[in-house]
């Protein structure tokens, strides 16, 4: 992905503080619901009740779609994400105390809240597939769809900073 391109994805994620995500039912029907989110780089990260609708789905069938949009003054300034991507729950004590400190860093209130019962709180990652960018400051209607891969994740995520220099190897290097 073109890095003009994540620099847009990340402006756009960093203006927002909620996104609607969207899971499949067990019937297949889709379940939209509102929740507020932080981001490391490109991975998208959310809590919401360990028996809530959105965990149980993601449970069974991990694929979501999300979208995101700032606040506009009027449509020939709307920019928008809409990605589909996977979720999966967040197990590693490391991961749970990044992305806990994430959302303390955005979300100041959370501090004076009572300690979550880690039975009765699931905390999601959500690692984008494809993002189409909404910007109608470049036409009405204008999308850039991308294709997200693991090397565009590991160059925008916060801990793995360093590894963007894997994609600039020369050719040939490190290879046995």
């Amino acid at each position: 992905m073109k890095r003009e391109l994540q620099g847009k994805i990340l402006d756009i994620l960093s203006a927002c503080v909620d996104m609607t995500i969207a899971t499949m039912g067990p019937d297949g029907a889709p379940h939209a619901t509102v929740v507020s989110f932080v981001h490391d780089g490109l991975l998208i990260y959310f809590g919401c009740a360990a028996g809530s609708q959105k965990a149980t789905d993601i449970a069974r069938d991990p694929r979501v779609s999300i979208t995101v949009t700032p606040p506009y003054a009027n449509w020939m300034e709307i920019k928008g994400l809409s990605m589909s991507g996977t979720a999966a729950p967040v197990t590693t004590e490391g991961e749970i105390g990044k992305a806990g400190k994430l959302m303390l860093d955005r979300f100041e209130m959370l501090s004076s809240m009572p300690i979550f019962d880690e039975a009765s709180v699931r905390l999601f990652r959500v690692k984008p597939q494809i993002v189409s960018i909404l910007d109608y400051t470049k036409g009405f209607g204008h999308t850039d769809v991308v294709r997200v891969g693991a090397d565009d994740i590991a160059q925008t995520h916060e801990t793995m900073r360093h590894h963007w220099l894997l994609a600039q190897k020369p050719q040939g290097a490190g290879k046995p």
